[in-house]
C-alpha cells in the first residue's frame, strides 16, 4: 500500500517540472510572436498575394480530392522531372574535359563540409521549429480555414469509442491485478528462472488484456457504425492506444511499480514509480500526439498545420525529457559509482564510475540526436535510431566484454605448467612482464574500436569509407605492419632468451661452465641492443619512413662519437680483448682496477665489482691495465707460522703436518688438492721465526681452507707448548754495581690508612699482561721471580699468586 500511495502520489508532486516545462513553451512562442505578428499584419501588396495563393491552394486541394484529376497530375509531374534530368545530364557531362572534380578530398576538406553540413542542418532544424510555431499560431489566429465541424465529428466519434475501450481496460486491469499480485508472491524469494518465468506470464497476461479491450473497442465501433462501418478517427485512436499500451507493456516488465517481484530491473519501488510514471506519460503523448491528433489536424486543417503540431509535441517531449535528466543527474550518478566502491577492481564496476560525471550530458546528446533525425528525416528516423542504438549496444557490451577478459588475464597474469617452470624458471615471470602491457594495449584498442564503431553506426563517421580509400587502405596497413613487427621482434627476444635461460639451467641438461655462463649472458645483452634497433627500422619503414638516410646518419655519428668518445671506444675494445682472452668469468674473485671483489655484472664496457663490505663498484675497462683473477685452475693458502727463537723447528715442522692431517680429515678435506707443501725457514723477524706451509685448493676455496687451517694450528701448537710470540716490553728500574735490582715499591690503590708499602726486587723481563696486572695491585712484601731462571708469563703468574686476595687486605 505505501508503493501505491506513492505512485499515485507522484502525479501531484510534479507540478514545479511541469511549470518549468510551461515556461519554456511560453518563452519559445515569445520568441516566434515578432515573426507570426508579420504573417498576421502584412502590407497592402501582400494581401493581394496571399489571397491569390489561398485561391491556388483551394484549387490545389480540388485535384487532390479528385482520383482523375490526381493522377493526370503525378504523370504530369512525373515527364517535367524527366526533362530536367536530361536537361541537368547534358549539362554535366559537357565540360568534363575542361576540368574533372577530384575523386577525393582531403581531411581537412572532408572536415569543413561536415562541420558545414552540421552547421547548416542544425540552422535548418531552428528555422523549421520558428516556422512551425507560426504556421501552428496562424492557423488558429486568421490562416487556413478550420473544418470545424470535422473536428468536432472526431471529437464525438472518439469520446463513446474511447470511453468504451479505456473503461473495458481498467475493469480487465482490474482482474489482472490480483493474478499479478498471486504471481508476485510466488516469485518473492525464488530463484531467477522462476523469477523470470513469472515476469514473462505476467507480461503475456498484461498483453492479452490489450489485445481483449482494443478488440472491445473495434466491436464497439463496427456495432455503433452504420453498415458495420467504423470512422477513421476511432481506428487511429484505436491502433494508438495499443501500441502506446504495448509500450507500458514493455516498462511494466522492466520497473512493476506495484509488485516488487516482478520487476526485472533491481531498484527500489519509490525509484520504479518515478521513473514509470515520466516513461508512461512520455509514451502517451508522444503516442497520441503522433498517432492520433496529428492525422486529425491533418485532416481538419492542412498537413502543415499537422506536421508543425507535430514537431511541437516531439519537442515538448524531448525537454520533458531533458528535464527528467537533470532532476535525476546526481542520484543516478551515484547509483553508477555504487559497484566501484564496493568492488574497486571491478572493471564494469569502473567503466560506470567513469560514465557517472557526465553521463547526464551523453543522455541529452542521445535525446537531442534521436529530436534532430526525427525533424530532419521522419521516414526513417525510428529505424535509423532503433538501428544505430542496437549497434551502439552491441559494440558496447561486446567491448566491455572483451575489455573484462583482458583485465582478468591482467590481473590473474599467466600460469605456465609445472614442468615448463622447472626448464625455464624465468618464463613465467617474463611473460607476466610483457603481456599485461600487450593486453593494456589491446584494451586502448579495443575501446578505440567501439568509440569508431559507435561514430560508425550514427554517422557521425563513415570509417568504413575511409579505408576502402587507398589513402585509408595504405594507412591502415602500415599501422598493422608496424604492430606485427615489434609482435615478432618480442617473440624472438622471448625464444632467445628462455633458449638461453634453459641452457643457463643446471637442472636440466649439463652444468654450464662460469665460462659458457658469461658468454651467453654477453652474447643476450648483445643480441637485445641489435634487435631492438633492427626492429626500430623495420617500423619505421614499414610506417613509410625512410631508414637510408637514417642509416646514414648512424654510421656519420658512430664516427663522430668514434672520436669525441676515445674512453667508449677503449671501453668496449678492452672489454672484448678481456672476454676474448677469458680474464674474468662471472662469479670470479678479481682485482681489476686497484679494486678485488666478486664479479657480479659483466658487459662489454665494464665489469661490476662486490667487495668484502658489500660494496658495488662499477668499473669501465679503461681504466683497468691489470687482471688479477684468484679463481682460474687451482689456489694456494700460504701458512706463515710464527714461533720463538727458542722454539724446535723441526718440532713446528710435524706439529704443521699434524694440523694439516687434522684439516685433511674435516669438512674442508674435499676442497684440498694436494697435502701441505712445507716451504721451511722464511725469515728471521724481530721476535719470530717464520716457517711457511703452503696448501693447494679449489679456486675460491683458499680463504675457507685458510681459515680453518689457522684455527688448527693455533689448536696443535698450543697443545705442545710451542709459543706464539707477541709484542713484548721490557722494564728496567735500575741495577746496583754487584747486579741486583733495587726493591720495588708496590702499593694497592685505596685509603690512604689501607695502602701498605712493600719492598722486593724485579729484574729481567716483565710482560706487558704481568706489568698491567701488577699495576693495580697492593702487595706486603712481595719478591718478584728473578729474570735468569723463569719466562715473563711464569713470573706474572707467580706475582698473581704472591698477591693478596680483597678479603686478607679488608681484614689487614
Amino acid at each position: 500500500m505505501a508503493n501505491e500511495s506513492y505512485y499515485w502520489s507522484l502525479v501531484e508532486t510534479q507540478g514545479a517540472e511541469f511549470l518549468a516545462l510551461f515556461r519554456l513553451l511560453l518563452v519559445w512562442l515569445v520568441l516566434a510572436l515578432p515573426a507570426q505578428a508579420q504573417s498576421l499584419f502584412p502590407a497592402a501588396p501582400e494581401n493581394a498575394s496571399a489571397a491569390s495563393d489561398q485561391g491556388a491552394a483551394a484549387t490545389l486541394v480540388d485535384i487532390l480530392r479528385d482520383d482523375i484529376a490526381r493522377e493526370a497530375l503525378i504523370r504530369q509531374l512525373e515527364s517535367a522531372a524527366a526533362e530536367a534530368t536530361t536537361e541537368t545530364t547534358t549539362a554535366t557531362t559537357a565540360p568534363t574535359d575542361a576540368a574533372a572534380p577530384p575523386s577525393e578530398m582531403s581531411l581537412a576538406r572532408t572536415i569543413a563540409e561536415y562541420t558545414r553540413g552540421t552547421a547548416e542542418g542544425i540552422t535548418s532544424i531552428g528555422f523549421e521549429l520558428i516556422g512551425a510555431t507560426q504556421l501552428l499560431f496562424g492557423a488558429f489566429a486568421g490562416g487556413p480555414a478550420v473544418n470545424w465541424t470535422e473536428i468536432g465529428d472526431a471529437f464525438m466519434s472518439l469520446v463513446l469509442v474511447g470511453a468504451v475501450t479505456i473503461v473495458l481496460f481498467w475493469v480487465l486491469r482490474a482482474i489482472g491485478t490480483r493474478v499479478f499480485d498471486r504471481m508476485g508472491r510466488r516469485a518473492h524469494g525464488a530463484g531467477w528462472p522462476m523469477v523470470l518465468a513469472q515476469i514473462t506470464g505476467a507480461s503475456l497476461i498484461d498483453t492479452a488484456i490489450i489485445l481483449l479491450a482494443w478488440q472491445g473497442g473495434y466491436a464497439f465501433a463496427l456495432i455503433m457504425g452504420e453498415a458495420g462501418s467504423m470512422d477513421f478517427r476511432q481506428s487511429l485512436f484505436l491502433n494508438a492506444f495499443l501500441l502506446v499500451e504495448i509500450g507500458k507493456v514493455v516498462l511494466r516488465a522492466a520497473l512493476s511499480p506495484r509488485f516488487a517481484s516482478l520487476r526485472l530491473v533491481p531498484m527500489s519501488s519509490e525509484t520504479a514509480a518515478y521513473w514509470y510514471f515520466w516513461s508512461s506519460r512520455l509514451i502517451s503523448l508522444l503516442g497520441y500526439g503522433l498517432l492520433l491528433v496529428v492525422p486529425i489536424v491533418n485532416a481538419a486543417v492542412s498537413f502543415g498545420v499537422g506536421h508543425s503540431l507535430g514537431v511541437l509535441i516531439a519537442l515538448t517531449a524531448l525537454l520533458i525529457a531533458i528535464l527528467i535528466v537533470l532532476q535525476n543527474r546526481a542520484p543516478v550518478a551515484r547509483a553508477l559509482r555504487a559497484r566501484h566502491e564496493r568492488m574497486p577492481n571491478d572493471l564494469i564496476g569502473r567503466v560506470e564510475a567513469f560514465f557517472a560525471g557526465f553521463w547526464h550530458w551523453l543522455a541529452i546528446a542521445y535525446l537531442v540526436a534521436l529530436f534532430t533525425v526525427w525533424t530532419t528525416r521522419p521516414a526513417e528516423a525510428l529505424p535509423f535510431m532503433l538501428r544505430s542504438t542496437l549497434h551502439s549496444v552491441i559494440a558496447v557490451v561486446v567491448g566491455i566484454a572483451i575489455m573484462a577478459l583482458i583485465s582478468r588475464a591482467i590481473v590473474g597474469g599467466m600460469r605456465l605448467p609445472e614442468d615448463v617452470r622447472r626448464n625455464l624458471p624465468l618464463l613465467e615471470e617474463r611473460l607476466n612482464a610483457f603481456v599485461p602491457t600487450i593486453l593494456k594495449v589491446v584494451r586502448i584498442i579495443v575501446a578505440v574500436a567501439v568509440v569508431i564503431a559507435i561514430a560508425q553506426a550514427w554517422q557521425v563517421m563513415d570509417f568504413l569509407g575511409w579505408v576502402a580509400t587507398e589513402f585509408g587502405r595504405n594507412l591502415l596497413g602500415r599501422l598493422i605492419s608496424a604492430a606485427l613487427v615489434i609482435l615478432i621482434a618480442m617473440a624472438i627476444w622471448l625464444a632467445v632468451s628462455s633458449f638461453i635461460e634453459y641452457r643457463l639451467n643446471p637442472v636440466v641438461g649439463s652444468i654450464p661452465t662460469v665460462r659458457e655462463r658469461t658468454l651467453l649472458a654477453l652474447f643476450r645483452n648483445a643480441f637485445t641492443v641489435a634487435l631492438i634497433i633492427i626492429a626500430t627500422m623495420l617500423t619505421l619503414s614499414e610506417l613509410g619512413v625512410n631508414i637510408a638516410p637514417l642509416l646514414a646518419g648512424a654510421g656519420v655519428l658512430g664516427l663522430a662519437i668514434g672520436f669525441g668518445a676515445q674512453k667508449l671506444v677503449q671501453d668496449i675494445i678492452t672489454g672484448a680483448f678481456i672476454q676474448f682472452e677469458n680474464a674474468m668469468n662471472e662469479g670470479d674473485v678479481v682485482t681489476a682496477g686497484g679494486t678485488t671483489g666478486v664479479v657480479e655484472k659483466l658487459t662489454i664496457r665494464s665489469v661490476g665489482l662486490r667487495d668484502l663490505s658489500g660494496t658495488y663498484h662499477l668499473i669501465p675497462f679503461s681504466s683497468v691495465d691489470m687482471v688479477s683473477n684468484f679463481m682460474k685452475g687451482f689456489a694456494y693458502h700460504v701458512a706463515e707460522v710464527g714461533v720463538a727463537y727458542r722454539e724446535n723447528v723441526t718440532e713446528v715442522k710435524a706439529l704443521m703436518m699434524k694440523a694439516s692431517d687434522i684439516l685433511m680429515a674435516g669438512e674442508l678435506g674435499d676442497e684440498v688438492l694436494e697435502p701441505l707443501d712445507i716451504q721451511g725457514v722464511t725469515a728471521l723477524g724481530d721476535s719470530a721465526v717464520m716457517v711457511r706451509g703452503r696448501i693447494k685448493t679449489r679456486p675460491g676455496m683458499q680463504w675457507a681452507v685458510g681459515r680453518a687451517f689457522n684455527e688448527i694450528i693455533k689448536e696443535v701448537l698450543d697443545e705442545a707448548g710451542v709459543e706464539i710470540p707477541f709484542p713484548h716490553m721490557t722494564v728496567y728500574m735500575g741495577q746496583d754495581k754487584d747486579g741486583s735490582a733495587p726493591p720495588l715499591n708496590l702499593r694497592r690503590s685505596g685509603p690512604a690508612d689501607h695502602r701498605p708499602a712493600i719492598t722486593g726486587a724485579v729484574a729481567g723481563e716483565a710482560a706487558a699482561t704481568a706489568g698491567a696486572a701488577t699495576e693495580g695491585a697492593a702487595q706486603d712484601g712481595v719478591q718478584a721471580p728473578s729474570a735468569d731462571t723463569e719466562s715473563p708469563r711464569d713470573r706474572a703468574a707467580a706475582i698473581e699468586r704472591q698477591l693478596p686476595t680483597n678479603s686478607e687486605a679488608e681484614d689487614e
